[in-house]
C-alpha cells in the first residue's frame, strides 16, 4: 500500500497507544499466572496479535470484550504446539525459553526478516540446560525437553530480548539460576522494564554485579492492570512538535521505566544547544533512531548517532533505510558503520521513499512530511500495522492529509 502525504503541520490532542513492549510482557506473564487477569488497553498491532496467538497455542485462554482482555493462565501446556511469531522478534526470543521451561515440544514459525535474525548463541546456551533443537539456521524450527536452572552466560550486546526471555522463563525452573553477562547489556531499560512487570505478577529477580540472580520455583500470580502509553510511539509526535507542530500528548506516565522516555531529555538538550555537535549514544534507545534522524535535519548543528549497529538486523537495515529515505526527500544523511551523521537542511522537498517493510520508517517519514515543501509518497506504508495500526487515522485527525494512492 502506497500513501501520499500532503505537507501540513499537526495540531490537537492525541491519546498515545499502549506500550508494545509492556504489552508483550503483560500478555506472557498473565498467561503463566495462576488464575485470571484483566488487562486494559492492549493495542491490536501485528506484533501483539502474534504474542496473543502464541499464548493461546501454548494453552492460555484469552478473550477480549470492550477493550478488556481476560487471560486465564496455562494449566496444561499444549504438546506439539505451533507458535507463529509472524515478524515479531520479541515474541520469538521471549517464548523460546518460556516454552522450554514449560517442557513443551514446540515448533516456531515466522515471516519477513524474522527467520534471519540472530538466535544461534541463545540456542546454544539453552542446549546446556536440557533443551534440544531441530534447527538448520532458519525457520521453522522445533524444540523439545525441559529447561533447567543454573548458570547462563549471555553476551549483552546482541539483544536484551534474550535476557528478558530468560527472566520470564527461569523462575519456573526447579533450580535457582544466574544470568552472567559476558559484555555490557545494551538496551538495559528493557530488562529493567521486564523486572518491574514481573514484580507485579509476583516474580522477583535480583540485579547483581555479574548480571541477575533468579530464584527457582516461583509462581506467577494473576494481576489486573492497564497498559501505559508507549514512549516509543510518543517520540514521533514529540519530534513533530519540535519541528513546528502543536500536539498535546496524553496517556503517558512520567515515572515510566520505558527507556524511550529519554526522547524528552534529548529534546531538552538540543533545544538548549549545549554541544557543538549533537552526539547521541543510542545503545539503550535503538528504536528512536529513525525519528531522531528526522529531528537532526532541523537542528542548528550536525547530529551524530552512534552505537546503533544492531539496527542493521531489525525489520530492515534501519540505518540504511532511514538514511536512504531522508536523502530521497532532500536530507543530508551520511551512513556510518555504527550510526549516522545528519546535517541540518531546514526543510524537505518531497519525493518517493520505500518503507523497506519497517513500521518505524513509515512513521518517521510521515512526521518528516510536516516540514516538506511538496508531498511525500511512502511505498509499503502498511508496515505501520506492526506496531501502530491507527497511526494514519490519528495523523489525519491531527490535521494531516494522507491518503492511499495504490494498494499494490
Amino acid at each position: 500500500m502506497d500513501i501520499k502525504i500532503e505537507p501540513r503541520l499537526l495540531s490537537g490532542k492525541i491519546n498515545i497507544p499502549a506500550s508494545k513492549s509492556i504489552s508483550h510482557r503483560v500478555l506472557i506473564c498473565s498467561s503463566l499466572a495462576f488464575g485470571t487477569s484483566e488487562i486494559k488497553g492492549l493495542i491490536s498491532s501485528k506484533d501483539i496479535i502474534a504474542t496473543t496467538g502464541c499464548m493461546k497455542a501454548m494453552g492460555a485462554t484469552i478473550t477480549e470484550h470492550d477493550g478488556i482482555a481476560r487471560i486465564t493462565g496455562i494449566s496444561v501446556p499444549t504438546d506439539n504446539a505451533v507458535l507463529n511469531c509472524c515478524e515479531s522478534g520479541s515474541t520469538l526470543r521471549f517464548l523460546i525459553p518460556v516454552a522450554a521451561a514449560l517442557g513443551m515440544n514446540a515448533t516456531f514459525t515466522g515471516e519477513g526478516r524474522l527467520p534471519d535474525r540472530p538466535i544461534i548463541p541463545y540456542l546454544r546456551e539453552l542446549t546446556k540446560h536440557g533443551i534440544e533443537f531441530n534447527y538448520n539456521g532458519t525457520m521453522p524450527f522445533s524444540i523439545s525437553g525441559r529447561l533447567t536452572g543454573g548458570i547462563y552466560e549471555i553476551e549483552g550486546d546482541i539483544s536484551s530480548q534474550f535476557i528478558t526471555g530468560l527472566m520470564l522463563a527461569l523462575p519456573l525452573c526447579a533450580e535457582d539460576s544466574e544470568i552472567h553477562l559476558l559484555s555490557p547489556l545494551q538496551s538495559k531499560p528493557y530488562a529493567d522494564m521486564t523486572i518491574e512487570v514481573l514484580r507485579r505478577f509476583g516474580i522477583f529477580i535480583k540485579s547483581c554485579d555479574y548480571g541477575y540472580f533468579i530464584q527457582g520455583n516461583q509462581t506467577y500470580k494473576s494481576y489486573d492492570t492497564m497498559v501505559e502509553g508507549d514512549y516509543s510511539q510518543a517520540a514521533f509526535f514529540y519530534v513533530a512538535n519540535a519541528i513546528g507542530s502543536k500536539i498535546e500528548l496524553f496517556n503517558l506516565i512520567p515515572e515510566s521505566k520505558q527507556g524511550d522516555k529519554k526522547i524528552l531529555d534529548i529534546l531538552s538538550r538540543i533545544c538548549n544547544n549545549s554541544d557543538d555537535e549533537y552526539n547521541i549514544d543510542v545503545s539503550d534507545i535503538p528504536d528512536l533512531v529513525p525519528i531522531l534522524a528526522v529531528l537532526g535535519c532541523f537542528g542548528k548543528k550536525p547530529m551524530r548517532i552512534s552505537h546503533a549497529e544492531r539496527l542493521k538486523i531489525k525489520e530492515s537495515d534501519r540505518l540504511a533505510s532511514i538514511s536512504d529515505a531522508l536523502n530521497a526527500v532532500g536530507g543530508k544523511v551520511v551512513l556510518l558503520d555504527d550510526g549516522l551523521v545528519i546535517l541540518p537542511v531546514g526543510e524537505f522537498h518531497g519525493g518517493v521513499v520505500n518503507s523497506c517493510n519497517d513500521h518505524r520508517i513509515v512513521m518517521a517519514m510521515a512526521i518528516a512530511s510536516t516540514r516538506s515543501t511538496a508531498p511525500i509518497i511512502i511505498k509499503g506504508a502498511e508496515a505501520v500495522d506492526k506496531s501502530y495500526p491507527d497511526f494514519f487515522n490519528e495523523f489525519n485527525a491531527l490535521g494531516g492529509k494522507s491518503y492511499v494512492i495504490s494498494m499494490e
